[in-house]
């Protein structure tokens, strides 16, 4: 057992909401560390629709997706926030007052006096691919992210989808693949049209395999897949050779364990709060963003920033209980602008 990192706050959710949440909270002083299932910081920005038009951001005309994720980590630097991904929170605990214990679906622990729930709406599970029989082999040779790339050195892979992180994985895992097919159904793809150009070079030169079709049955034996069975376009079928499967049909929302943890859900699905400061039922845990509910409640990510900024005033009592907030301004107070690296410099006196 490795001893549980302590920290002062815990976010659960690493977008946009959650990544401004560390502003608010590093603003007066609190150490953040965000846990996020997914393999890339930015939540559903940067996996769903990185490129996607943003127009609704106070004082931004536009953005895309991913230009906001790219600014907040920006403005998040000074504060160094620690980023734990490809993990799911699976328990909440209280332990002391206030004191939490948070467990993740890796085995780690931590210890804070807050938890921030800023995970969108739930956690992101994968869609499982129509191919009859794919439950024996998930977790051995069908897996649906890549949580360590040495797993696949030296193997024959079999990678399905037209997004970016089936190109992505494409381009990285074929290094090190003894041999690797890319399989879609249709020759477009919704990826980086600079990953499909980098794609379509490797097949150019005989590097990897490119077969428009679907997968329509595995054979294996003791989960381990041996080869894949696939109908191309054309009506014909044929086998690929593979041993391992990574299938990228997209993610769904969830809930997740979530619900298991003792609110009383709006709609089975959305966490009720009090509007002072976003916190739930529960003293000590807050929940902000999309995932909240309160009358009123617009899904939109200005509506998540206010929330995170009256958030950070309420756990601020929790972190120091025995030191007065005093609220201030950053445009106007140096010990702010000292944290954030902007304070200027005071000339020096002469001797």
């Amino acid at each position: 057992m490795t001893e549980p990192i302590k920290t002062d706050v815990v976010i659960i959710g690493a977008g946009p909401i959650g990544l401004f949440a560390v502003f608010e909270l590093g603003l007066l002083d609190m150490k953040c560390h965000l846990i996020d299932i997914l393999d890339k910081i930015g939540g559903q920005c940067a996996e769903l629709y990185p490129e996607k038009p943003i127009y609704d951001i106070p004082g931004i005309p536009f953005t895309s997706a991913q230009g906001l994720v790219d600014a907040l980590l920006q403005q998040i630097k000074p504060f160094n926030p620690q980023f734990h991904l490809n993990e799911m929170v699976e328990s909440v605990e209280k332990i002391g007052d206030p004191l939490f214990r948070v467990k993740t679906d890796q085995g780690q622990e931590f210890e804070c006096k807050v938890v921030v729930i800023a995970a969108g709406g739930g956690s992101f599970q994968p869609k499982r691919p129509p191919i009859p029989g794919i439950e024996p082999y998930e977790g051995k040779s069908v897996h649906y992210a890549v949580r360590k790339m040495d797993l696949f050195r030296d193997k024959r892979v079999l990678i399905v989808g037209g997004g970016d992180s089936a190109l992505d994985w494409t381009l990285n895992l074929a290094p090190i693949a003894h041999h690797l097919t890319l399989l879609h159904r249709r020759s477009e793809f919704r990826a980086a049209p600079d990953s499909v150009n980098k794609m379509l070079s490797l097949v150019g030169e005989g590097k990897i395999d490119f077969v428009l079709g679907q997968v329509t049955s595995l054979a294996g034996n003791d989960g381990q897949i041996s080869k894949a069975m696939v109908k191309t376009n054309d009506g014909s079928a044929f086998e690929i050779a593979c041993d391992a499967l990574l299938p990228f049909f997209g993610l769904t929302m969830k809930l997740g364990p979530v619900a298991n943890w003792g609110f009383e859900l709006k709609n089975n699905e959305l966490i009720p709060v009090e509007t002072a400061s976003f916190e739930t039922s529960m003293p000590g845990i807050f929940a902000i963003g999309d995932i909240n509910w309160y009358p009123g409640k617009l899904k939109l990510i200005l509506s998540g920033f206010h929330e995170g900024a009256l958030m950070a005033q309420k756990a601020h009592r929790y972190i120091y209980p025995e030191k007065r907030l005093v609220f201030q301004y950053t445009t106007s107070s140096s010990s702010l602008q000292k944290k954030l690296g902007v304070a200027p410099e005071r000339p020096q006196a002469r001797a």
